[in-house]
């Protein structure tokens, strides 16, 4: 993962994942990024602080 903005963050990995049993409740992701820094994004279409609408995209890990 890189997020668009933040590209001296390096490159992240998914390291948790965590969703709620409740209907409408939050999915968390951590990704720890090349920095050293474990960072948590909403995981979540359907809201508007989703880590894809924030800037996380996956990459292609064999084109960096």
């Amino acid at each position: 993962m890189r997020h668009l903005r933040y590209y001296l963050w390096g490159t992240g990995e998914v390291v948790e994942e965590k969703h709620s049993v409740l209907e409408g409740g939050f999915c968390l992701v951590r990704v720890l990024f090349e920095d050293g820094e474990e960072r948590s994004f909403i995981n979540d279409m359907d809201n508007e602080l989703c880590c894809y609408y924030a800037g996380l995209r996956l990459c292609d890990e064999f084109l960096l």
